[in-house]
């Protein structure tokens, strides 16, 4: 009867109330409270997924705070140890030299994960926009990639560079492409273990393909799964290099 189809409606919202949003009401297609029925379960289903999505953020966020307590306290723990050493004299003159080396190594590589970090925020924040323009994209990937090219030779990595030579003007937002080679490098820099990088950008009809590729250590076929995933990291052993941000950035 109707009456106890209400009654049942009831009993399962009470239940969804309480935190079990896996209860749904059955209904046959020609019964008279169907539609009723239709949409409060796609009610339930939605804050069932609103619950999901508030606590896959509620748990990144733990991971975040973590992630940061390591990533920043550690290294300026040791960044001011470093800096307090020079300053009161404890040093000799190779040493102040060493310490301050370090120091600035130790300074670049906080700089480095701040702007990642705030990088991650502004994309996953409603201000957040993508300008497209248009853009001369060989020139600015030469530009992107001179930067790197001391790095590599510093971590002894041979690269080879294959960009069209004829000028190729595409519509895209010129901050986002820059980040995305950016983090892309950098990950293979500080993970991959390889000793050649190879980057080619050609042309295809309308568009343009950017290849990346190393011929470093690789991955599982269960981590690949994961690796656009923020915060992820393949190996938890290596919590010490890197934020898990940076290719969740570049997705």
């Amino acid at each position: 009867s109707e009456k106890k189809q209400v009654q049942e409606i009831i009993k399962i919202l009470s239940e969804v109330k309480t935190g079990n949003g896996n209860r749904h009401i059955l209904a046959k297609p020609n019964h008279p409270l169907s539609s009723l029925i239709y949409e409060i379960n796609d009610i339930i289903r939605s804050y069932e997924d609103k619950i999901t999505d508030y606590k896959q953020a509620d748990e990144a966020n733990k991971q975040l705070m973590t992630s940061l307590s390591h990533d920043v306290r550690t290294p300026l723990t040791t960044l001011i140890g470093y800096l307090d050493a020079v300053y009161k004299g404890y040093t000799t003159d190779i040493e102040r030299e060493q310490y301050i080396k370090t120091s600035r190594k130790k300074a670049y590589e906080l700089k480095n994960y701040i702007d990642v970090l705030f990088d991650w925020f502004k994309l996953n924040s409603n201000e957040f926009s993508i300008v497209p323009q248009n853009i001369e994209i060989t020139e600015l990937t030469r530009n992107i990639l001179i930067d790197w090219v001391p790095i590599l030779e510093e971590h002894k990595i041979y690269y080879s560079i294959d960009i069209v030579e004829q000028p190729v003007v595409i519509s895209i937002d010129s901050d986002s492409y820059q980040r995305i080679i950016n983090n892309l490098m950098q990950n293979i820099i500080m993970h991959s273990q390889a000793s050649f990088i190879s980057l080619s950008l050609v042309k295809s009809g309308k568009n343009i393909q950017v290849t990346i590729s190393d011929n470093g250590i690789g991955m599982s076929k269960e981590n690949l799964k994961h690796i656009f995933s923020r915060l992820y990291k393949c190996d938890t052993s290596r919590s010490n290099k890197g934020s898990g941000l940076g290719l969740s950035i570049a997705y």
